[in-house]
């Protein structure tokens, strides 16, 4: 991770800089680079077709605070990361990670709803757009619980489907080039996106394929301290005329270990009813 001070700051920058190949060399704007990565990622016609989403596959979880260290996926992946750090609280202490069995759905304009299998039980998280409900049995909570305040301030702030660079003058963001740097050894451009709220994500294009390969998620705070956190993501595949990582792998500043989710079927508009995001009547 880059724990950075001014002058490695700027010695990366420069190194980063001089050894770019020549055509990444030629300046380009960060509009010009969004456009690369939507064309990159199938394109804006493709994505705005997309209406529902669904994701299923595995999510790491393990002993101290790898849970801690989950991002919040540009494409929605927050409540993964909740939740599984709450069945690290409800008892699971083994040394190793584990893989858990999930499944994200997405559909538009910003609603997903996911679900964790652990111990026999499904844990499940929803966000019908402006609230959101959680059911958490391997914490012996069984009924509907309501977000708290900073869920439901984090969950509206996420981009939905096709993640932050797609329609961001629509959706009231502001991206601007903030500098090269280097993402797993290849030269990347900085983006900054500034939401309409004011909040702050960053996202690493890569300067060859035009990949968006890294994206800064919620800090968190560990050991009293709060960390940057960054998930890296690799292996795109294309699904129905957009590409979709398939392996996404979350870093905490500080911190060595990593969890990853890794991805076994994407369905690209699937049907999904409302009703899967309503959140149902108390008994």
């Amino acid at each position: 991770m880059f724990r950075k001070t001014f002058l490695l700051s700027l010695a990366l920058s420069l190194t980063s800089f001089s050894t770019l190949p020549a055509a990444a060399q030629a300046k380009l704007t960060a509009a010009q680079v969004v456009e690369k990565n939507i064309a990159a990622r199938g394109g804006a016609q493709a994505w705005h077709g997309v209406q529902t989403m669904s994701w299923s596959g595995k999510i790491d979880a393990g002993a101290g605070d790898s849970v801690e260290r989950s991002r919040r996926f540009a494409q929605n992946q927050g409540h993964l990361n909740r939740m599984t750090h709450e069945k690290m609280a409800a008892g699971d202490k083994t040394d190793n990670q584990v893989q858990l069995p999930f499944k994200h759905e997405m559909k538009r304009p910003n609603k997903s709803r996911t679900e964790i299998e652990f111990a026999g039980k499904t844990a499940v998280q929803v966000f019908d757009g402006s609230n959101g409900w959680k059911v958490r049995p391997f914490l012996n909570r069984n009924d509907v619980e309501p977000f708290s305040a900073d869920e439901a301030k984090m969950e509206s702030q996420e981009p939905g489907i096709g993640g932050y660079l797609v329609d961001y003058a629509a959706k009231g963001s502001k991206v601007d080039l903030d500098g090269m740097e280097k993402v797993e050894g290849r030269d990347a451009y900085k983006l900054k996106v500034t939401s309409k709220t004011g909040a702050i994500k960053y996202v690493w294009v890569d300067a060859q394929n035009f990949l968006d390969v890294k994206v800064s998620g919620n800090p968190r705070r560990m050991d009293g301290k709060m960390h940057n956190v960054y998930v890296y993501q690799r292996d795109f595949r294309d699904v129905q005329g957009v590409k979709v990582p398939f392996v996404l792998e979350t870093a905490v500043e500080g911190y060595r270990e990593t969890h990853k989710t890794v991805l076994e079927t994407v369905a690209v508009n699937p049907k999904l009813e409302d009703a899967l995001f309503v959140k149902p009547q108390s008994k």
